[in-house]
């Protein structure tokens, strides 16, 4: 099992959850986190610390495999984010919103630390 980052990150980006990481594993797309599975440890100490409730164990929110793809992929080609960074100004407005991905999605990296 690993932590994925789904729906719920996407143009929020809260980095609540990175500063907690003791492996480093979140990177940084231009409105998305995600983490990479390889070097997730699966400790949990980032779950609680989303707002937004976007991360989840890949067993329990994933049962097609998306968003494993989705972190896995990108994890691979955005940099690393170890710090914790401002969310976007809109960042609450977006938090309750459904259907991220189509709407808002970004393959565009970040800018990591």
């Amino acid at each position: 099992m690993t932590y994925i980052v789904t729906d719920a990150c996407i143009a929020c980006k809260y980095t609540d959850c990175v500063e907690v990481c003791p492996v480093d594993c979140f990177y940084e797309g231009e409105n998305f986190l995600v983490i990479h599975p390889d070097e997730c440890i699966d400790c949990g100490v980032c779950e609680p610390e989303c707002p937004v409730e976007a991360i989840k164990p890949d067993t329990e929110d994933d049962p097609d495999g998306k968003w494993l793809a989705l972190n896995t992929k990108f994890a691979d080609i955005w940099p690393n984010i170890t710090r914790i960074k401002d969310a976007p100004p809109d960042a609450d407005e977006k938090a309750n919103e459904t259907g991220k991905l189509e709407k808002y999605f970004s393959e565009k990296p970040g800018e990591g630390d």
